[in-house]
């Protein structure tokens, strides 16, 4: 391998999978995240732990961080104890999905002390974190992207989008609009087929087979909503975040999202009817319980 030593903070759902994944390919790894039992887990794999994201900072010039939330990903990078106030890093990979504010203020701190900053958001889901096959989203100097690229895909494919900071967000977010609006009308429409009498595996068959398909259609509904077990593995919480920050990013660009509004109303009432934990394919328990339906296989 290149020799390099990296870190990374955020060892849950996504991050875990990531983190083993370079550890398999060869490189060096120090691992910070305040859930013990994960960062246990990776050490019995060859890393190395830190008691804080500074610790992590202070050994690794590049840093990789896979947050949950926006404030998240703000309080590890710059607060007391963050990236920010560690001696050898140079370079600080997000992985998360944060909205291009947050990534343009962290970028800003961070030049201050001559950190470079990378948007590097993903799409996959964990099946593909651990198979490595995610799509990585990365917006960032292109000296930068030179020399982190290796290690990006190990994660999957590998989509350069731009030198400004928060550009791979837009990217993203864009993607998570798309497939949340694909998961919610699916659900609309098979629960009115199902109140018309229909089955909703062959309605599914059919979408699949013609120009309805989609992400909701291929995977979701067999594996995650027809089976009744509403595991996709994306928190109702964070796919509610995400859509919100859309429509806030199309607001301030001047783009009308008119139907991307309505998505987030859904997610909004989905996030508060069976909580933030719950996956966010609880969406189609709702219309369900509207509809007056079960829409489960």
């Amino acid at each position: 391998m290149d020799g390099q030593a990296y870190g990374f903070v955020g060892l849950g759902q996504m991050g875990g999978p990531m983190s083993k994944r370079m550890l398999a390919a060869g490189h060096s790894l120090c691992v910070f995240d305040t859930d013990t039992t994960a960062l246990q887990a990776l050490v019995e794999l060859g890393a190395t732990a830190a008691g804080s994201a500074r610790e992590v900072a202070d050994a690794a010039e590049i840093v990789f961080t896979s947050l949950p939330t926006p404030a998240v990903v703000r309080a590890v990078a710059l607060e007391e104890g963050g990236l920010i106030e560690g001696s050898r890093i140079r370079a600080m990979v997000d992985l998360s999905t944060t909205g291009t504010v947050i990534a343009r203020e962290v970028a800003a701190r961070l030049a201050e002390k001559d950190i470079v900053w990378a948007d590097a958001p993903i799409s996959g889901g964990v099946k593909g974190a651990i198979a490595g096959t995610l799509a990585v989203m990365l917006s960032c100097p292109p000296a930068t992207r030179d020399e982190i690229a290796g290690v990006l895909e190990v994660f999957g494919k590998l989509f350069y989008v731009g030198d400004k900071p928060g550009m791979g967000q837009i990217a993203k977010l864009g993607n998570n609009m798309l497939s949340t609006a694909a998961l919610t009308l699916t659900s609309e429409v098979v629960a009115m087929g199902v109140k018309a009498g229909l089955d909703p595996a062959v309605m599914v068959d059919i979408f699949n087979a013609g120009t309805g398909r989609n992400s909701a259609t291929q995977d979701k509904f067999p594996r995650n909503i027809l089976p009744g077990t509403f595991d996709a593995g994306f928190a109702t919480g964070l796919a509610y975040k995400d859509v919100r920050l859309c429509v806030d990013e199309a607001e301030a660009l001047g783009v009308p999202m008119v139907a991307g509004a309505v998505i987030r109303e859904m997610m909004a009432i989905t996030n508060a009817k069976y909580g933030g934990d719950s996956d966010f394919t609880s969406v189609a328990k709702l219309l369900e319980e509207w509809a007056g339906v079960e829409i489960r296989g």
